[in-house]
């Protein structure tokens, strides 16, 4: 990867993170929210992700909570 770099829109509230300057010849939907971008060659050059918001906070949130429960689980082995 060359030093990718990240963007966001507030108005649209889109997060772009670009991995290379290359043109992007096609795109895949990978989720509802979340494009990946292509180049010629098929390779990942950017992603493109709608509602950042909500997926920043969500994801956060799902991380956090099972980070919460491993250690719950393990202080409940000892």
């Amino acid at each position: 990867m060359n030093n990718p770099t990240m963007n966001y829109f507030p108005e649209q509230d889109i997060i772009h993170l670009i991995i290379t300057h290359e043109e992007e010849v096609d795109s895949v939907e990978l989720s509802p929210n979340i494009t990946a971008e292509l180049n010629a060659n098929g390779e990942l050059i950017g992603v493109e992700i709608l509602k950042a918001s909500l997926f920043l906070r969500d994801f956060i949130l799902e991380s956090t909570q099972a980070k919460l429960m491993q250690l719950q689980q393990s202080r409940h082995i000892k």
